[in-house]
């Protein structure tokens, strides 16, 4: 298929069908949200006169949706204003419009007959060639296409969203017999490159991969509950991040979902199935008894936890299977679990699980055994192999690992000896596996077994790991806290990789040390990384314990040096492109400010949060953020600074991070020089293609210039603003400390508003304001509390 996706119709406008016209306005396509037209005027709408002709009430549905993404948590656009992207009307009066898209999404209820209409109503109003999707969670896509027409089934695909859409990255897309192989593959890569998915091809099966294993999981788990008598609190502490599962576990997943959608989408695989496999997916009576009392998790207020006031104040119960009464939640401690915690990497830890023969270890190896087994029969009626099946439980599910690598983990040969020992009966082609001598499902990433022989994995050429590129001995430079790869193409990669990521001296001297080796061997510099986030700011454990010993001169040794180094970002004589994704905070921004370009993950959330342990930031942030806002302004013309150093002030006195890149460049962390990239997993190659392209133009560093400023008078006037909060009882006095401080050095100190000002000159304001400020035992305070509880301090 040639052409692009321009338009797109959304039928549908309950959660999942407004959250996806959400989601396409956040990538930039405009949507027409359609909904049936109500048979009966709101009591709201009879005061205002209206009756049942009037468009907003005919409208209503769609346009309620609509304002209703404004309030929802988490967020489904990236910034507000996107919502003007989205268009409503209805599926009576707006069908005709369908002409005008290039998609169609069906978002109806979950009934085949019902999804068999509207495509008939469909197909009398598409163009040739517009491409139809359902997002279903399991009705037979084959089903919904019968009586279409040749161009509707050659156009027509299913597409699973999980919700919500914005933030999970599996996108489940299952063709039928009659899709056109070119529409599967335009599909495929509109899907990872515009909507920013990882897609998964799926088999038109129940609740097709992610749903089918994940939900025969959390049953087996139920059912290993009741029958080993575990509390839901106990299953939830071994069923999360210590397997290398969401914090949310098993039980917390079900309340977030909704425990009428569980039992929903438990029931698609229920009535198609029979035998055991049927039994598995009967829901133990006691959830079909919540369901009946409505205690369907979060979204209800009550679930399998329940928040309630106790004596000890608010606290999280957890609710008994057999009484269906709520009690103090348990946690469960072994010498499993104990020893686990002394392990390094996720391997180990599940090892010392699954094989211990406690409490712990037997729920897991049980869970396990049956979740791997399952895995194994269903692979090649679910999907096309393994690493479908692992991918989608890593995208829909959280999961670090999928089945079958998780299967790898623990041992292929020791786990299916076990297996069989105990009765199970594992599937042939595993034990052929095993026969030829192959002792795992993977050689490396890339390579995963399939078909009695291992095949290589087809990934978008824009997915770049790290890891792959480490393994292939692309290192350069190395140290404790960041190592220097070699991208290829000319290009070098700088990857911090120090405890979270945070800036110490390591990570200093290994930008600096990249910068002279790029600009002496390479093309421009990639500065990105893999981890959890892509950093939250500076040693703050470091700079409290040299603050409590008070050696200042080491502080101020490590702040210039910190200082050094990101004008060394600046003014590198090669491009500097900055990749950022999650969070990147304080010094994290800080790095990623001075590039020549920022090529940020779509969820990536910047800001200067210093204020948050007493401090102002102090590798250059605030001149930065400074500096950028004066990017924009028109050259020559005679603009009044004070707007700007307000925003300044305010946006670092309010630790402001945005909730998304769009959000962050609203804040000013992000200009016209930078790029959003939808996809995560391409920001690296992004980048890369950024500094081949700045290098291939003839790059230049900027000039080093002097800076205008406010002055006192400018001073006078954020004073004046941090003043005002504290009289209205808004700040504290250690807060007004900070805000002075702050102001001072945005304003630039004591000179003449309007003038010209030294960089070198913000940037020691900066490191002074920053020393003084360290020094104060109420930020030492702050400081400590945010190291040993996570969250800041108002003191």
């Amino acid at each position: 298929m040639s052409g692009k996706i321009r338009k797109a119709a959304v039928l549908g406008s309950g959660v999942m069908g407004s959250g996806i016209a959400a989601h396409l306005a956040n990538v930039g396509i405009p949507s027409l949200l359609l909904d049936i037209v109500p048979r009966e005027l709101t009591e709201a709408e009879k005061a205002k006169g209206l009756t049942l002709q009037d468009p907003q009430v005919r409208n209503r549905l769609s346009a309620t949706a609509k304002q209703k993404l404004l309030k929802q948590k988490p967020a489904p656009l990236t910034v507000n204003d996107n919502i003007d992207m989205i268009e409503v009307g209805n599926l009576e009066d707006d069908l005709h419009r369908l002409g005008e898209v290039d998609w169609i999404v069906e978002v109806v209820v979950e009934n085949l007959d019902i999804k068999q209409k509207v495509f008939a109503q469909v197909e009398e109003y598409r163009k040739q060639g517009t491409i139809v999707s359902s997002n279903t969670s399991g009705i037979s896509i084959e089903a919904m296409a019968e009586g279409r027409s040749d161009d509707f089934k050659e156009h027509f695909l299913g597409i699973h969203f999980f919700n919500p859409p914005r933030y999970l990255k599996l996108l489940e897309i299952i063709p039928t017999a009659h899709t056109k192989p070119d529409i599967l593959s335009f599909m495929k890569t509109f899907a990872e490159d515009t909507l920013g998915k990882g897609v998964v091809e799926a088999k038109d099966t129940p609740n097709f991969i992610a749903n089918r294993i994940g939900t025969y999981g959390l049953l087996v788990s139920a059912r290993e509950m009741i029958e080993g008598n575990y509390s839901v609190g106990e299953v939830d502490s071994i069923t999360g991040p210590m397997i290398g599962r969401p914090k949310s576990a098993t039980f917390r997943t079900l309340d977030v979902v909704g425990l009428d959608t569980f039992l929903h989408v438990a029931n698609n695989v229920y009535e198609q199935v029979d035998g055991k496999e049927k039994e598995i997916f009967n829901p133990p009576a006691f959830m079909k008894e919540m369901a009946e009392k409505g205690w369907i998790g979060s979204k209800a207020g009550q679930g399998f936890f329940v928040k309630q006031k106790t004596e000890k104040g608010k606290e999280i119960l957890e609710l008994d299977p057999n009484t269906l009464e709520y009690g103090p939640r348990k946690k469960l401690k072994t010498k499993a679990t104990e020893a686990s915690k002394q392990t390094k990497t996720l391997p180990e830890k599940m090892k010392a699980l699954v094989y211990a023969d406690d409490r712990a270890g037997n729920f897991l190896w049980k869970t396990l055994k049956a979740t791997l087994i399952y895995s194994a029969e269903k692979c090649d009626k679910i999907a096309n192999d393994i690493s479908a099946v692992d991918d989608a439980m890593k995208w829909g599910f959280g999961w670090e690992l999928g089945p079958f690598e998780t299967w790898d983990a623990i041992g292929v040969e020791e786990s299916v000896k076990r297996m069989e020992a105990e009765g199970e009966t594992v599937p042939a082609w595993v034990k052929d596996m095993l026969a030829s001598g192959q002792t795992s499902f993977y050689k490396n990433r890339n390579e995963y077994f399939h078909n009695g022989d291992y095949a290589i994995k087809q990934e978008n050429k824009k997915n770049i790991h790290l890891k792959t590129v480490k393994e292939n001995g692309n290192v350069i430079l190395k140290n404790s806290g960041a190592t220097l790869l070699d991208l290829g193409d000319g290009v070098a990669g700088l990857e911090f990789h120090s405890p979270n990521n945070s800036i110490g001296l390591d990570v200093i001297e290994m930008i600096n040390k990249s910068i002279a080796e790029v600009e002496k061997n390479y093309q421009g510099l990639v500065i990105a990384n893999e981890g959890k986030n892509f950093c939250v700011g500076a040693n703050l454990m470091m700079m409290l314990m040299e603050a409590q010993d008070e050696n200042f001169f080491e502080i101020d040794l490590v702040v210039r040096q910190f200082q050094k180094a990101m004008a060394n970002i600046r003014y590198s004589a090669k491009p500097v492109v900055a990749a950022p994704h999650s969070m990147a905070l304080g010094g994290g921004a800080e790095v990623c400010m001075p590039a020549a370009s920022i090529h940020a993950s779509s969820e990536t959330y910047m800001g200067l949060v210093e204020v948050g342990v007493g401090l102002i930031p102090g590798g250059g942030g605030n001149k930065e953020l400074y500096l950028r806002q004066l990017e924009h302004l028109p050259k020559g013309a005679n603009i009044d600074l004070q707007p700007i150093a307000n925003k300044v002030f305010e946006t670092i006195a309010m630790a402001k991070v945005g909730t998304s890149a769009d959000e962050s460049a609203k804040n000013g962390f992000l200009g016209p020089r930078d790029h959003v990239v939808i996809n995560g997993d391409h920001r690296i190659y992004s980048a890369k293609q950024k500094v081949l392209q700045l290098a291939e133009a003839g790059y230049h560093p900027p000039q080093r210039k002097k800076i205008p400023v406010v002055g006192e008078a400018g001073y006078a006037t954020l004073q004046l603003g941090a003043k005002t909060m504290k009289f209205a009882g808004q700040i504290s006095d250690h807060d007004l400390k900070i805000a002075e401080q702050l102001a001072f050095v945005i304003a630039g100190g004591r000179v003449p508003k309007g003038s010209y000002v030294d960089e070198q000159y913000l940037l020691d304001l900066e490191r002074e304001a920053f020393l003084s400020l360290i020094a104060e035992p109420k930020t030492q305070q702050r400081m400590q509390h945010m190291l040993a509880k996570g969250k800041p301090l108002r003191n």
